[in-house]
């Protein structure tokens, strides 16, 4: 991989990390389009600069819910269990939902590791998931109520919402779009879904990419995989175009439908079924 081509897969990453299109299918497909796939590790590993972005931008909340956390885990509010958990403060009690929605895909990770390098890479499968889970989306998103918002999340949503996030280690599936479809499915309103995405995401895919990182250093550069260089160069241009997505994607939703990616999903799906059929693309990427 050289320079111009991991700007063009940062871009791709910065682009679609935030949308419910799939990132990762996009790097899959175009990645193997340049040249071959980038592999699971460069994923997780550019997926950093865009979660950075998302820690940029949400600073102020993330400073926020750590500092209630920690006064409510240190009794500000009440030394009984319940006080300390954050029966309180709102804040402090997102730390928790965040904190217990990140097990299902850490789980998932752990246990499922070689799938994910290898068998969930299968652009027949990714069609799939774009499909199936772009269906999903636009049903829940066209049929749920839109009255719940972040302050109403429980224990009971948030390992749901983390359960949604965890299928998102197939390709395809997206991980900001299997938990906004959650979220509408739970009555949540588009926003809430969208912001609590977001933050969800943090520790999972800052994890992901880190362990990835250090688990890979020594390969990186090998034939067959790419560079540091231009790991870095995706992972930066990930991170300047990310930034630029998540406000805009918010605006969006407050105000728009998800149609227009169900839509494109569909498409999308139906284009990586004709490229393979054509022998442009191999399903899984070895010629």
């Amino acid at each position: 991989m050289n320079v111009w081509e991991a700007i063009v897969l940062g871009l791709v990453q910065g682009l679609t990390e935030f949308l419910p299109i799939s990132s990762s299918a996009h790097l899959r497909i175009v990645g193997e389009l340049m040249s071959s796939d980038p592999g699971a590790a460069f994923t997780a590993i550019t997926q950093i600069g865009t979660e950075l972005a998302v820690v940029m931008y949400f600073r102020k909340d993330i400073v926020r819910i750590c500092v209630a956390w920690w006064r409510a885990l240190t009794g500000a509010h009440g030394t009984g269990w319940r006080e300390r958990l954050g029966a309180g403060d709102p804040d402090a009690r997102m730390a928790w939902w965040i904190a217990l929605g990140s097990v299902p895909i850490v789980v998932g990770g752990l246990f499922l590791e070689d799938a994910i390098d290898e068998t969930f890479r299968n652009l027949y499968l990714t069609a799939l998931t774009l499909a199936v889970f772009g269906v999903l989306l636009g049903v829940a998103d066209r049929f749920a109520r839109q009255e719940r918002t972040l302050d109403t999340i429980g224990p009971r949503h948030a390992v749901l919402f983390g359960i949604a996030q965890a299928m998102a280690l197939v390709p395809g599936v997206s991980r900001s779009g299997g938990t906004i479809t959650m979220g509408r499915l739970l009555g949540y309103t588009r926003e809430a879904a969208a912001r609590y995405s977001f933050l969800l995401a943090i520790p999972a895919v800052l994890g992901s990419g880190f362990y990835k990182l250090v688990s890979s250093f020594d390969e990186l550069g090998t034939p067959g995989t790419p560079g540091l260089l231009p790991i870095l160069v995706a992972t930066v241009t990930a991170f300047v175009v990310g930034y630029v997505v998540i406000i805009w994607f918010l605006k969006l939703v407050s105000t728009r439908s998800y149609l227009p990616f169900v839509v494109y999903r569909l498409a999308l799906a139906v284009v990586v079924v004709i490229l393979l059929g054509a022998g442009v693309v191999t399903a899984n990427g070895v010629a």
